[in-house]
């Protein structure tokens, strides 16, 4: 095991230390809560960064942290990679946006629509929230129907037809054969509501149902091949089956949100569950860590977008979609991503989710690892979750986990609490180990928080 007292120098375990305290004091004043993200974990306030070195971040406050999150697995190839630093200084010299095209855009095209299968056409917008929201509008244009349906507890960005039961709960989600269309925030139009049809994930013949007795209305079911908010659920065939079959039969279409799951392979995560879209949400790994979307799929659904004939059936924009910093850190970043770099990174995931498991059985704990490729999540259950609602925690699992983050972070990795820790390409096997190794002595520590009978 690996000397984890002489991991992550600095203060003590846990501890933030001036510079953030005083950063987060100056945040308070001009933010409201401090920060401009909901997504930033405090504990009980943020750790500010200064820079990042491949896979670690070093903080104002100078200690060195393994990156397990990698800014919500956008980093593949951990930070400040040295392809898209020159590729982002040559763009930038040459200009950083333009009102017009580039010939970099259709370099970037080509290539994502080489890998990646039931991509025909694309678009390039510049958020993962933005392609959702874009491929949403095409499925309404192309069907002639507004509504759509979601699954239980699956993240898809910032659009309000999307959000419907993100984070539902016991309180309100309903009965699991008819899941409630739950509100994500204050004042969300019932409308948005209505036109928002909530599913099981991984109930086949819930899911069939459901579709068909609102299949008139339905424009497109969106779909994460992984639901990663929801807790990295592996898709059964048969739901996806069942999905496939009753979409077309009913002539509604299959939006795959890659957004995050790209990273899963060569061709990204569809094609290793069976998943057959017909449009992708895609962006994160596809931009070198800035920002970027972009929506493709089959060349008919895509025609909505085409303004050659004049107005298109969805006027699509945006004053940074395929910018060319974007653009030009994307293609480097992808260039990069080749099949033997992508074998890499699972044989990694593959050896940190076997340790951890292992660690799991010789101390006989209440944990569980899901997830595939360079993706995990750790579960404070003893049976992987299958659905959203077997993933969601109680209170006590809750402090379960913060007490795990804690320990994580005072040993020198930073570790998401509430979202999928990822790998990145400048990791190597000691790294892997070393989180191992970290995660087997809070198991052997023993000291969990009081848990909540089930």
């Amino acid at each position: 095991m690996a000397d984890l007292s002489k991991m992550g120098a600095g203060a003590e375990p846990g501890s933030i230390e001036s510079r953030s305290r005083q950063a987060f004091s100056r945040g308070r004043s001009v933010f409201p809560d401090g920060t401009t993200r909901v997504t930033v974990e405090r504990d009980p306030i943020p750790r500010y960064i200064d820079h990042g070195e491949g896979a670690y971040l070093i903080d104002v406050d100078g200690r060195r942290f393994l990156d397990l999150n990698s800014n919500f697995t956008t980093l593949i190839h951990g930070h400040a990679f040295p392809p898209v630093v020159e590729a982002v200084t040559r763009q930038i010299q040459s200009g950083a946006c333009f009102a017009n095209p580039t010939e970099l855009e259709i370099e970037l095209a080509e290539l994502l629509r080489g890998r990646i299968p039931r991509i025909d056409k694309i678009r390039f917008v510049s958020t993962g929230t933005e392609a959702v929201m874009f491929a949403i509008k095409a499925a309404r244009a192309f069907t002639g129907r507004s509504a759509i349906a979601k699954f239980e507890g699956a993240y898809h960005g910032a659009y309000d037809w999307v959000e419907v039961s993100q984070a539902a709960g016991p309180q309100n989600w309903g009965a699991a054969e008819r899941p409630s269309s739950v509100a994500y925030y204050h004042g969300m139009p019932q409308a948005v509501l209505d036109e928002t049809l909530v599913l099981p994930f991984n109930d086949a013949a819930t899911t069939a149902k459901r579709v068909e007795e609102n299949a008139s209305s339905l424009a497109a079911i969106i779909v994460d091949p992984m639901p990663s908010r929801a807790g990295l659920l592996w898709p059964k065939a048969e739901f996806l089956e069942a999905l496939h079959n009753v979409c077309r039969a009913n002539d509604i279409l299959i939006i795959a949100d890659e957004v995050l799951n790209l990273r899963q392979g060569f061709s990204g995560a569809s094609p290793r569950y069976g998943l057959e879209p017909d449009v992708l949400a895609i962006g994160k790994i596809i931009g070198g860590g800035l920002p970027i979307g972009a929506v493709g799929g089959r060349a008919d659904v895509m025609a909505v977008f085409d303004a050659g004939a004049g107005r298109p059936l969805v006027p699509q924009g945006g004053t940074f979609s395929a910018n060319p910093i974007s653009i030009a850190a994307g293609l480097a970043a992808m260039r990069a991503l080749d099949k033997k770099a992508f074998d890499r990174l699972e044989a990694l995931g593959d050896r940190l989710r076997e340790r951890l498991n292992a660690a799991i059985s010789k101390h006989d704990a209440s944990f569980c690892v899901t997830g595939a490729a360079s993706l995990l999540r750790i579960h404070p259950k003893s049976v992987p979750p299958e659905t959203y609602r077997q993933a969601c925690l109680s209170p006590g699992e809750s402090e379960i986990m913060a007490a795990l983050a804690r320990h994580f972070t005072g040993n020198g990795i930073l570790f998401p609490r509430d979202a999928a820790s990822c790998l990145s390409t400048p990791m190597n096997r000691a790294d892997i180990d070393f989180v191992a190794d970290v995660f087997e002595a809070f198991l052997a520590a023993g000291e969990l928080p009081q848990t909540v009978v089930q």
